[in-house]
């Protein structure tokens, strides 16, 4: 997966520069500078190249020491970047306090964000359409029922918003329809209240009101009233959050049709699992579901319901195809019969095509409908999908290092210039370590992840990712302490450091580094923005 550093960690490539912390103080910014002004700067150098050399350098140090002793100009550059401080922001009289900038900027992200929404905006909606291969069979068609909803929403003011919607639904001969709307005002930070109303088969009115009752906790409380047969409907719900990734709710219904159901959901990065048990007048049931993510773009999904109307087990998966659209596939088996379920999710937009295959369970036909397509799906993907992804992967990546071949080269170029003026001082720190049996680098190289992971086998190919990684053993050398340690800062993108480049604008990078101490020999790699303290034990090989 490609980095995408608009909507990752910031550059952050002025700390980078002065090998600073982000939350660095003004004394310390200071005193970073003063050491490399003394590295940089053009009256220690004689020979004209040198000296050309050491002013490039010496202005971009100036440049970043300027703007992070500006109080102003270091939270402009924070929040955005190079590219804020070049936006036209006025500093000036207009905007002479912290807090006169820090509202500009949020009223200038705010812009961009409502920007972004709306260049992106889409209505959310659902079509199903249900299909049986038996009707199909018997010549009564194939379609057995077909349902639409839609719901289109707007923030009408900062507290106010609106939400209408509507739904149709079609089976055999009969259908009906329901258009609905609901008008939300935030009353204050922790509480809020809706107004619904709907015509059509389920003609209702209704008021909802939500409080947030603690830090964790949330309480609901709705009534609403049936047009039709004047029946009231109360329910109370109660969520709390049990812990950074699950929460568990409470759900009272009272009305001609009471219910109590208890429920529990837990969603982190690789997995999501939800369970819930409901007991009513006249029903009950209980369901669960479990989802795992096998890597960013695919999961597996494993589904069961039991109860009075409902006994059945799903499983399945679905894959991520672009940035906005996933496609899933399902296997009902249960009291209904056997189906096929096909998902496209595009935005807010889903379509589901539920497929009966067959009405009885016959174990011989049950066992095929679901080994049958799962070898086919697991044969496309290894011969044809996957060929043809890492296919178009590569193409995009060479299309990319083209597109940006000037600019690493002149990046390239001006990493080895700065290497240059480093090599001196570096080679005495290297030197004085190994006197003293000290921290030494032997080896570091920052680059394509792909790349690194290939490791000695690329000083064999000419695989186009051995251009893509980078030789930082010299400036790294030069950052060891005199105590004989090293350290990167958390957050802060490597190829913005002295001697440093990125060779390969937009692909995710590590830095791998061999070093010695002690007698001792030591491997560690790190991502990007990740933090690096070395020596460490945990490095040793």
């Amino acid at each position: 997966m490609k980095e995408d550093d608009a909507s990752g960690p910031p550059n952050k490539e002025l700390y980078a520069l002065l090998h600073l912390s982000p939350d660095a103080s003004d004394e310390e910014i200071r005193r970073a500078y003063r050491q490399w002004a003394q590295v940089y700067h053009p009256d220690k150098y004689q020979a004209p190249h040198m000296k050309e050399i050491a002013t490039e350098n010496f202005q971009r140090i100036c440049e970043a020491y300027e703007i992070l002793t500006d109080e102003s100009k270091r939270q402009i550059y924070d929040i955005y970047g190079m590219e804020g401080l070049s936006s036209g922001l006025e500093l000036g009289p207009k905007l002479n306090k912290v807090e006169e900038i820090k509202e500009q900027l949020e009223k200038l992200k705010r812009r961009k964000e409502q920007e972004k929404m709306s260049t992106h905006f889409r209505p959310s909606g659902t079509i199903l359409a249900n299909l049986s291969l038996p009707q199909f069979l018997d010549g009564d068609g194939i379609i057995g029922g077909m349902a639409m909803a839609s719901e289109v929403q707007s923030q009408l003011s900062k507290r106010n918003a609106l939400g209408i919607g509507g739904n149709l639904e079609v089976k055999q001969n009969s259908g009906g329809g329901v258009a609905s709307a609901v008008f939300r005002h935030q009353i204050s930070s922790v509480s809020s209240i809706e107004f619904i109303g709907s015509a059509g088969l389920r003609s209702l009115i209704g008021v909802q009101m939500t409080r947030h009752t603690s830090l964790h906790s949330t309480a609901t409380i709705s009534i609403t009233k049936s047009l039709q047969d004047g029946s009231i409907n109360l329910l109370n719900s109660w969520t709390r959050q049990l812990s950074d990734t699950a929460s568990g709710n409470i759900e009272l219904l009272l009305g001609p049709e009471s219910s109590i159901g208890v429920g529990w959901v837990k969603k982190d990065q690789n997995m999501s699992a939800s369970g819930e048990v409901k007991f009513g007048t006249n029903s009950f049931g209980a369901s669960a579901h479990y989802t795992r993510r096998f890597s960013s773009k695919s999961h597996g999904r494993i589904a069961g319901r039991i109860g009075s109307t409902a006994l059945e087990v799903e499983v399945g998966g679905g894959r991520k195809v672009s940035d906005f659209s996933t496609v899933r596939m399902l296997y009902t088996i249960g009291i209904r019969g056997i189906f096929w379920k096909f998902e496209l999710h595009r935005g807010g937009q889903k379509l589901i095509i539920p497929i009966l295959l067959s009405r009885h369970l016959n174990p011989v036909f049950a066992t095929g409908a679901f080994v049958v397509p799962t070898s086919i799906y697991f044969i496309l993907k290894k011969f044809v999908f996957k060929p043809y992804c890492l296919k178009r992967e590569k193409q995009k990546a060479l299309e990319n290092m083209e597109k940006t071949a000037t600019q690493v080269q002149e990046a390239r170029e001006a990493a080895a210039k700065a290497q240059q003026l480093l090599e001196n001082v570096a080679r005495r720190k290297r030197n004085k370590q190994q006197e003293t049996d000290g921290l030494v680098i032997t080896k570091a190289v920052y680059g394509n992840r792909k790349a690194l992971k290939k490791g000695d086998e690329l000083r064999e190919t000419n695989d186009e990712l051995a251009s893509q990684v980078l030789d930082v053993t010299l400036p790294l050398n030069f950052l060891v302490t005199d105590p004989g340690q090293l350290k990167l800062h958390d957050g802060v993108k490597k190829s913005g450091i002295m001697g440093f480049c990125d060779p390969c604008p937009g692909e995710p990078k590590q830095l791998h580094v061999e070093y010695t101490y002690r007698g001792e020999r030591y491997e560690v790699v790190v991502d990007d923005y990740e933090e690096l303290q070395i020596p460490q034990v945990a490095h040793r090989i």
